[in-house]
């Protein structure tokens, strides 16, 4: 491996874009982020991946990764060239960045130090991508191959936490097998699970994230049409049923003696939508209420079960936990998030400015706890 010479700073690969329906969300958090990283400390690396997963080299202008009158952005429209690549290191011993043009020498781009991968969604948070950095040896930001795929899958994800004893709220899934060959059975397990515990129900897919291809579903007549929506983002579907009560968010973050708990965070009903969806997070910037209003003995519960949850998934770096805060004052958990959004209005960094982090130490933080972090088993 080469060795990285003193006088050089660290050299930071910030991974965005990807091949989800969660291409534009990933944008917006990079832009984010590139605006925080301290030049000073890292030399930056903007690598953007576009929708039918070319690896970009990308400009270094967060201004460009905004929503401008509504419009989402894209790695298409920052990409340098709309035919060059860039090729990670697949040798251990290199962790040298290759960037190469049809008819074109390749070209190097120097090392890598650390990859921070700002990618929502299939194809990058759920473990892909954490795979491939594993086998070139290149240390990166946040959880590993596991913990990023049970992240990423809310049955598995539920499953763990179950097997951890930690309470989570009813749900049954639809395979894609089940779907494609007997729809009637797939659609009476709901309405059977449905008179267990009552309509409404929330249809979602069982992986993705950024509430995109969720519907509530009042009854019988909606389901079909919601169950394709959401197979529209993935082919297994998820139903939950409806939990009453507040929701409620807590973020985890890795400090060098463990993970701590942030101040948590309120959702509060939205008027204008008819739940927390992807319009109301980024669109119509629908405001979370940091810190929320809980009792002190209701805060140490949730950032008590926001760790249990981090531990139980065996995450790294950093996690935002979801809750619903039930009516009879029992804390219940909705999902994890593995790489939540950095927007600037995203919950996760506004949770930790409020404890007292502020986004450029929470972005050095999780470089920093990288760094420290081998590759491979640990």
């Amino acid at each position: 491996m080469s060795i990285q010479p003193s006088s050089r700073k660290p050299r930071v690969a910030v991974v965005f874009g990807g091949r989800s329906s969660e291409h534009a969300i990933s944008v917006l958090t990079a832009g984010a982020v590139l605006s925080a990283i301290d030049r000073d400390k890292y030399d930056v690396l903007p690598i953007g991946i576009t929708t039918d997963g070319r690896w970009a080299l990308t400009a270094d202008d967060p201004s460009r990764m905004a929503i401008a009158d509504r419009a989402l952005p894209s790695v298409e429209q920052l990409a340098e060239s709309s035919d060059g690549t860039v090729m990670l290191p697949v040798d251990p011993a290199s962790r040298e960045v290759v960037y190469s043009e049809p008819g074109s020498v390749p070209k190097a781009l120097g090392d890598v130090d650390v990859v921070f991968p700002v990618l929502h969604g299939p194809y990058g948070e759920d473990g892909t991508l954490q795979g491939l950095l594993e086998l070139s040896g290149v240390p990166y930001v946040g959880s590993g191959v596991l913990a990023s795929a049970v992240g990423m899958d809310k049955e598995y994800m539920k499953r763990v936490f179950i097997s951890f004893g930690l309470p989570v709220g009813p749900y049954v899934v639809i395979r894609p097998r089940e779907w494609e060959n007997d729809p009637a059975a797939a659609r009476k397990a709901v309405v059977d699970f449905a008179a267990d515990h009552g309509w409404p129900v929330f249809v979602k897919p069982a992986r993705a994230g950024s509430s995109m291809g969720i519907s509530k579903v009042d009854d019988l007549a909606g389901l079909d049409e919601a169950i394709e929506e959401a197979r529209r983002h993935d082919p297994k579907v998820l139903v939950e049923s409806l939990l009453r009560g507040r929701e409620i968010e807590c973020g985890v973050l890795e400090f060098e003696d463990g993970p701590r708990a942030s101040v948590p965070a309120e959702i509060p009903p939205v008027t204008t939508h008819d739940f927390y969806d992807f319009e109301a997070k980024y669109i119509d910037s629908a405001e979370g209420v940091v810190p929320a209003p809980l009792t002190p003995e209701q805060t140490a519960e949730v950032q008590r079960l926001a760790v249990a949850a981090f531990d139980a998934a065996s995450c790294e770096g950093l996690v935002r936990a979801d809750f619903f805060l039930q009516d009879d004052g029992e804390f219940v958990i909705n999902e994890i998030n593995t790489m939540p959004g950095f927007t600037p209005i995203s919950m996760y960094p506004r949770m930790w400015q409020e404890s007292g982090v502020s986004y450029a130490e929470l972005v050095d933080r999780l470089i920093q706890a990288a760094l420290r972090r081998p590759t491979g088993l640990r």
